[in-house]
Order: structure tokens, then C-alpha cells, then sequence
């Protein structure tokens, strides 16, 4: 039998997912990389590294200035060829974060959206940026290893 209870409706996970994993990719000395719904909505970002609709974004302290990673979005300065761009990603937007080096992380499903999770990419996609620290293409250099997160 379910008791119906008059608790409030419980705050989003994805704020408090992506911290952790911030903070943990971090302290294991390795690079954070965000990937990003490039067409979601309030999304601000260089349009000219989005390729397949998706945007990789190394979001290290020594790549940002000014980070927050907040309850409702993300929030930066960056250099982009050599030209700085301040970046807002609303937490809709966000498809998962990783490390470069490994490729672990989490993949992020809607939360009211379809009942089935998206599947995992084999391997995490490549960033779309000509070299600069925002956004660099160095590959992850073994298999990834995303984890969806209802």
C-alpha cells in the first residue's frame, strides 16, 4: 500500500551529479570534459566548434576562468582560437562529463523525458575546437566508460 505524503517534490540530481564527478575527475589529476547539447535551450557557446549538434568542453581550472557549476547552469570564461568567450550551459543541455584521460564519467538522461535512457557512445565524441584549452582534441586514450544516470 502507497501513503501518499505532502513532501515537496524532490530538487534535481544532475547539479550535484556533476559536481562529484567534477570534483573527483579533478582530484584523480585528470580533465573534465563536459559534452553539450549545442541546440538546447539558453546554450551559449562558440557556434563554429559544434559538429553533430554537440559541443565538447574542457571545463578544467586551468582551462576556465570563473567557474560555476550551479543548480540551474554552467558558467565560464574561455579562450576559443586565441579569442575569449564567456560560456552558459543550462543543466538541460548537458549530456554527461568525463575524463579525457580515461574516458569515465556519467551520461545524463532527461529527467522528464522519455522512460528509456539513451544509450552510451562506445567512446566519448572528440572536441571540436582548433587546440585551445576550452576545448582541445586530444582523444580519450582508452575505451569509455559512461554510466547512465536516471
Amino acid at each position: 500500500m502507497t501513503q501518499k505524503t505532502d513532501a515537496p517534490p524532490m530538487s534535481s540530481r544532475r547539479p550535484y551529479l556533476l559536481r562529484a564527478m567534477h570534483e573527483w575527475v579533478t582530484d584523480n589529476h585528470q580533465t573534465p570534459y563536459l559534452v553539450v547539447n549545442a541546440s538546447g535551450t539558453g546554450v551559449q557557446i562558440p557556434r563554429q566548434y559544434v559538429q553533430d549538434g554537440k559541443i565538447i568542453l574542457n571545463v578544467s581550472f586551468s582551462a576556465t576562468q570563473g567557474l560555476t557549476l550551479g543548480n540551474e547552469r554552467v558558467e565560464f570564461n574561455a579562450r576559443f582560437s586565441g579569442q575569449t568567450h564567456h560560456v552558459v550551459v543550462p543543466l538541460a543541455a548537458l549530456l554527461g562529463i568525463y575524463a579525457r584521460e580515461s574516458g569515465q564519467g556519467l551520461i545524463f538522461s532527461e529527467e522528464e523525458g522519455p522512460t528509456s535512457p539513451p544509450t552510451a557512445p562506445d567512446t566519448p565524441p572528440e572536441p571540436q575546437s582548433s587546440g585551445d584549452a576550452a576545448a582541445t582534441k586530444a582523444p580519450p586514450k582508452s575505451r569509455a566508460q559512461l554510466k547512465v544516470v536516471k
